[in-house]
């Protein structure tokens, strides 16, 4: 693997050095394209490629890689198929001794770490000062959380950005409210996340009741969004307030979550507001945004509307107002020039796709983005309910997240509390587990869905121990635990000496695919590949369980210990794999 560094190779890379040391000269450095078979244990596919550039018979041509292959350990078999395949079968030592290396490389598992790694600013979990997180923000959460986990075991620094919205219209509304109306907010150090919401709430809502009613208090209110943009002081430290009460509760919804948020990257829309009047001056100097009936615009050929005009990115308003893009391009300014970003990720509602492509291409006119700085957005889809439409309450409101979390958590505790006491688990353990399972199957059930597409909500089938769940994955992890506290007496060690059985080849091939799949899927930005992997992963040592007895029948001792040394190596891969996920793995369940 390019770019890489690892203190131990796959079976896969091994294999693929030895057919790429076959190779002629003509096909130095070529790839042998290897990929699991179900006709062996891989297949090389790149011979037809070499052959065709070379203008020879690929069955030939692989025909004299396999005389010019060096068996030794590595290889057991490998033969001609169809227009120029090669069918590879590796021995049971290969897989075992891999293995065993795998395992002493600590928790990284055998994941390479990159030798010339970036800096990611990750644009997530971006709600909005004084309204309620509701089911629209999960997906931006966990799946930037989980971005941010893999990418940092792979050696990228990451740095959070979480682009709160605290900056609007909205705000001289809320504030000249509560200047009339002092004493209707506590201060946020006496007040929990439910309260502090609560508290919000009731303010929004009284103060947008005198709006709509009463046209004196509107025109103070639109004065009072003036005085926030002028930076007047007591208007600045009431709108702090609001954003110190907000904080309160997001860090309560995101605690529920499991998930870490860092005060300084909470980094809002704010923060941006010295640096507009410059973007805009710097934009409109090169040319790349013009002036259109009075607004600072940007112009895209290739983007146009359903009349066949240009649809315009709005920089700067003909009244001096500066739009979303005056933000999203001074951000990028920001992260670049100041964080030294080397790559920036913005996980946001697939809806804002086409508004990111135009920032992100008026921004690579500036060169501010380019060759050495690249931005990406992982627009994802919509968490849908049973019936296929945008998740919703029965009233037709959005849910609240707070309330889904909370639910979720209250049906996997129900789970947990049914094999409790089977199992030994005191009433502290049950919520604990409940709230890891509830949380854990939340967060898969969204990442082992590709980013782009929508997924259904179904509460019943995510805290289900049965199909492509985190609970089924939890409960794997618990059970291979089960068996290494059982086993207590006997060792966990490898004896690459034993012929394998089916079951335990196909475990061990795919515990050792873990290592280039993380890398894979973090360079990708796919945390649904991981999650597919481990979900394989789980129904191969389910099979293993069924067909190798590991204690009871009890085997030949060498025999015990080898397959312990199965166990406890998929244990670890389970356990490392969700934890890069952001989801727990119980010890009993």
């Amino acid at each position: 693997m390019a770019s890489v560094t690892s203190l131990t190779s796959s079976v896969n890379q091994r294999l693929a050095d030895a057919l790429s040391a076959a190779l002629p000269e003509a096909g130095a450095g070529a790839d042998p394209l290897l990929r699991r078979s179900d006709r062996a244990d891989y297949q090389a596919n790149g011979i037809l490629a070499l052959a065709k550039k070379a203008k020879a018979n690929p069955r030939e041509l692989a025909a004299q890689v396999v005389g010019q292959i060096v068996q030794g350990d590595l290889l057991l078999e490998v033969e001609v198929s169809g227009p120029g395949f090669l069918n590879v079968t590796v021995t049971d030592r290969a897989i075992i001794e891999t293995l065993a290396a795998r395992a002493a490389d600590g928790d990284r598992l055998g994941v390479p770490v990159k030798e010339h790694p970036g800096v990611s600013v990750i644009d997530y979990a971006q709600p909005n000062v004084a309204k309620e997180m509701h089911v629209g923000h999960l997906r931006s959460a966990v799946i930037g959380d989980a971005l941010r986990g893999m990418l940092d075991f792979t050696g990228e620094r990451t740095i959070g950005r979480h682009h709160i919205g605290d900056w609007g219209t909205q705000f001289g509304m809320l504030i000249q409210y509560l200047i009339e109306n002092p004493g209707v907010l506590a201060p946020a150090a006496d007040v929990d996340g439910e309260q502090a919401m609560s508290n919000l709430n009731r303010v929004y809502k009284a103060s947008r009741a005198v709006f709509d009613s009463d046209e004196e208090f509107k025109e103070r209110a639109r004065k009072r969004v003036v005085a926030l943009q002028s930076g007047d002081k007591e208007t600045l430290d009431l709108w702090q307030r609001f954003v110190d009460e907000s904080k309160v509760y997001f860090y309560s919804v995101f605690e529920k979550l499991d998930m870490e948020i860092r005060d300084e990257e909470i980094v809002g829309e704010s923060a941006y507001n010295d640096l507009m009047p410059e973007t805009a001056r710097l934009l409109e100097e090169s040319g790349v945004a013009v002036r259109s009936d009075g607004a600072l615009v940007v112009f895209f050929d290739e983007i146009r509307g359903k009349d066949g005009e240009p649809v315009p990115l709005i920089v700067q308003k003909k009244d001096g107002g500066f739009g979303y893009a005056a933000s999203d391009l001074s951000a990028i300014r920001n992260r670049v020039k100041d964080l030294d970003a080397t790559t920036l990720l913005y996980v946001v509602d697939v809806r804002q796709s086409l508004h990111f492509k135009m920032v992100f291409e008026a921004a690579r006119r500036m060169g501010w983005l380019g060759d050495e700085v690249t931005a990406h957005n992982m627009g994802y889809g919509t968490v849908l309910g049973a019936d296929g439409k945008p998740f919703k309450t029965r009233a037709g409101e959005t849910v609240k997240l707070e309330g889904l979390l909370d639910e979720a958590v209250e049906r996997a505790t129900a789970v947990v509390r049914e094999k409790a006491e089977k199992i030994g688990l005191s009433e502290a353990e049950i919520v604990e587990n409940g709230r890891y399972v509830g949380i854990g199957a939340v967060k898969y059930a969204d990442l082992s869905t590709s980013a782009n597409r929508d997924y259904k909500f179904d509460l019943d089938q995510m805290v289900s121990l049965n199909g492509d769940t985190s609970v089924y994955l939890q409960y794997a992890y618990a059970r291979i635990k089960s068996i290494l506290r059982k086993s207590e007496g006997d060792t966990a060690t490898a004896h690459p000496e034993l012929e394998l059985a089916a079951a335990e080849r196909a475990l061990g091939l795919h515990l050792d695919a873990f290592g280039d799949l993380v890398y894979e899927a973090s360079a990708e930005y796919a945390p649904h590949k991981l999650a597919a992997y481990l979900y394989q992963l789980a129904s191969l040592f389910t099979t293993f369980y069924d067909q190798c007895p590991v204690i009871k029948p009890r085997p030949a001792q060498d025999v015990v210990e080898n397959r312990l040394f199965l166990c406890e190596l998929t244990a670890r891969t389970l356990h490392q794999g969700m934890a890069l996920l952001g989801i727990r793995t119980p010890e009993k369940l």
